[in-house]
């Protein structure tokens, strides 16, 4: 059974939260799969990615590039897409899985502010506890860290 972990976005926006989740994941010596609902959304995470910040690089690609197999970040839509044999998968923004078998971990990633994507989390938590799986919930504090709630 996976670690699935429900990042709760109170205090940012997922272009800030998530570049210091793939680090850590890639510094535990994880690949990722990072799924998107929509190719804009991927190309835009892609984009992003390269910028987040000066003096830092996450290497990484997306599915419509066709390098996937190589990169330890994987970009896609596609909810079965593991080309990178990839250890975590992130849900961003009410994406949902195929299944997260045969993963450590899997991390949802939501709008605190978005009632669709609260929706969609609270089915997941749902589903993903009734299929075995340990599932803790972390919202942000004020001053943008991570606290266990559940």
């Amino acid at each position: 059974m996976a670690e699935v972990l429900f990042y709760h976005l109170t205090e940012s926006r997922l272009e800030e939260a998530l570049p210091d989740l793939l680090e850590r994941s890639l510094a535990r010596g994880w690949r990722v799969v990072v799924q998107a609902r929509t190719e804009e959304r991927r190309d835009a995470l892609d984009q992003h990615l390269w910028v987040y910040r000066d003096d830092a690089f996450l290497p990484h690609g997306s599915d419509g590039d066709g390098t996937g197999a190589m990169q330890p970040i994987l970009l896609t839509v596609d909810p079965e897409q593991r080309a990178n044999d990839p250890q975590v998968r992130f849900l961003v923004e009410g994406a949902v899985p195929a299944t997260l078998e045969g993963y450590v971990r899997g991390v949802y990633l939501f709008d605190g502010h978005d009632g669709e994507q609260l929706a969609s989390a609270r089915k997941r938590w749902t589903v993903e506890k009734a299929a075995g799986h340990e599932v803790t919930y972390w919202q942000q504090t004020e001053d943008r860290r991570w606290q266990k709630k559940a």
